[in-house]
């Protein structure tokens, strides 16, 4: 008798031990679907800003150089990233087309001088940073001197904006070489290249055009895309305008003006001077 009363006081406890990890067992799934339901809904900019960033990774097949990266970043430091592979060999933005062989001619006045410059897109390549720019050579006469020489290296990425790597700068006086302050290479020394025309400009984009540290900090702004314009060579319309400047001189600003398919049309000193210079003349060779 007192071992059928245990046996079943055993089949009792086993009953109720199973009940009660049964009712542990819907409270811990009750739990997780209490925690699912109270779960905050997923940032939709969050979740966007994702979804581009792998767009373009997805259409591009690698991170191309950005016009971002002309700028600072949130510490203020300006690090551009440079790939040789993100760049090509020809420079076909429409504001700034550089065929080898093409020469662009520009007259103006800058207070009592007279002012006369003559581009020349080379067909001569230099490699800066691993990247094949394309080298213009550009002479600058005042009242008939040469007073400088400058070869400028230039570089477009895949997505159509034109860079600039460095220059080598030359100043004459009586004909002689008497200085080549100025000089720079992305690379060497701390510097660093920067955007000289965009692909797509926007009003209102700023970005750095090169980066030498107390020696060359040249930025510009985007002010129009509509801009009428009209020089010796011809009247344009649409055209871009930009605002250059430099921090290390202040006071001293410039506009430039673009028209698609030409290039530089007009480039006028709006403080700290009274520079003009047009384009008269475009030849190929």
């Amino acid at each position: 008798m007192k071992r059928t009363l245990a046996i079943n006081a055993i089949l009792v406890f086993i009953v109720c031990l199973s009940l009660f990890v049964s009712g542990c067992m819907d409270d811990s799934s009750d739990d997780e679907e209490d925690e699912k339901t109270n779960m905050a809904p997923p940032d939709d900019d969050k979740v966007n800003d994702q979804n581009e960033t792998m767009l373009t990774e997805v259409e591009t097949g690698e991170k191309a150089v950005k016009v971002e990266d002309a700028v600072e970043n949130k510490t203020g430091e300006y690090s551009p990233v440079i790939n040789p592979a993100d760049f090509v060999d020809n420079i076909d933005n429409p504001y700034f087309p550089l065929v080898p062989g093409t020469t662009f001619f520009y007259e103006g006045e800058s207070e009592d001088e007279t002012i006369r410059t003559e581009v020349l897109v080379t067909s001569e390549t230099r490699f800066v940073m691993g990247v094949n720019t394309t080298i213009v050579r550009d002479r600058v006469w005042e009242d008939d001197e040469l007073v400088e020489e400058t070869f400028d290296w230039y570089a477009q990425d895949k997505n159509g904006n034109v860079w600039y790597f460095g220059e080598e700068s030359k100043d004459f006086e009586d004909g002689k070489l008497v200085s080549t302050e100025g000089s720079w290479e992305a690379g060497v020394n701390g510097a660093k290249p920067g955007i000289l025309i965009e692909w797509k400009p926007q009003v209102g984009d700023i970005y750095r055009q090169e980066y030498l540290m107390g020696e060359a900090e040249d930025m510009a702004e985007v002010l129009a895309l509509n801009e009428s314009v009209s020089v010796e060579y011809g009247s344009f319309e649409n055209c871009l305008k930009t605002k250059e400047w430099n921090p290390l001189e202040p006071g001293n600003e410039e506009n430039k003006y673009y028209a698609s398919g030409i290039g530089l049309l007009l480039e006028m000193e709006t403080k700290g001077g009274s520079e003009r210079l047009e384009l008269v003349d475009i030849t190929v060779q």
